[in-house]
């Protein structure tokens, strides 16, 4: 019998849509839901709506492409900092060598014998360390970008999905119950899928992105009225 695994291997681009997806659909919605309440125009809500979600996608993106470029910084200084290390301190970096497979139940005389071949090749010592040690893995240099457009990207699509409603109807309050119910449906679907990928329990994990995002415009819809 064949057995096959299977795995989530691309988690930074499912990451990166999740964070996109569930903000713009909940921001943009809230937004609309709020001044729902408050305008009995379309038109303030569709521009508004619009400007938020632009606004959004630079500002998530900017995000994105900030917490790239911070991580390959990070390890970049970290990846020097383990070759001035093995260059002055060999000792001690075999010793942590010798710790880790340590930890694994390896004995004394094995430890030595690991340490002393992984050591001969410096590279593969100092990528031992920066995964093994300091718990880091080589980030794709494109990271930073690939980040901004996905979740750019994501947080236009998702942003638009609830403001859509207004388009098709002739005033907020019926745009806002369209919305809602669209909304809804791509929130529970998003958050379904997201569960499944994530191997939470799917129909659970659904319920919660879509009670979450509905707070969140009931919150602002309340705050509008109120004001």
């Amino acid at each position: 019998m064949v057995h096959t695994e299977t795995h989530l291997k691309n988690s930074d681009f499912i990451t990166d849509m999740v964070i996109g997806m569930s903000d713009g659909l909940t921001v943009p919605f809230a937004l609309a839901a709020g001044l729902s309440g408050a305008v009995s125009d379309n038109s303030i809500v569709i521009t508004a709506g619009i400007a938020e979600i632009v606004a959004g996608c630079i500002a998530m993106g900017l995000g994105g492409y900030l917490a790239g470029k911070t991580e390959q910084e990070h390890y970049e200084s970290e990846l020097k900092k383990e070759y001035a290390e093995i260059e002055s301190i060999p000792e001690k970096e075999m010793q942590e060598v010798k710790d880790v497979f340590a930890e694994y139940g390896l004995d004394e005389a094995t430890q030595t014998l690991v340490a002393a071949q992984l050591a001969k090749d410096k590279n593969q010592w100092v990528n031992f360390m920066m995964k093994f040690e300091l718990g880091l893995e080589k980030p794709n240099p494109n990271r930073a970008r690939n980040s901004a457009l996905t979740i750019g990207a994501a947080y236009f699509v998702g942003g638009l999905l609830p403001l859509t409603a207004y388009f098709f109807t002739s005033n907020p309050h019926d745009g806002l119950w369209v919305s809602a119910v669209l909304t809804s449906i791509c929130l529970f679907i998003f958050g379904y899928f997201k569960s499944k990928l994530t191997g939470q329990p799917s129909l659970i994990g659904a319920l919660k992105v879509t009670i979450i995002g509905l707070v969140a415009a009931a919150a602002a819809f309340g705050v509008a009225k109120l004001f």
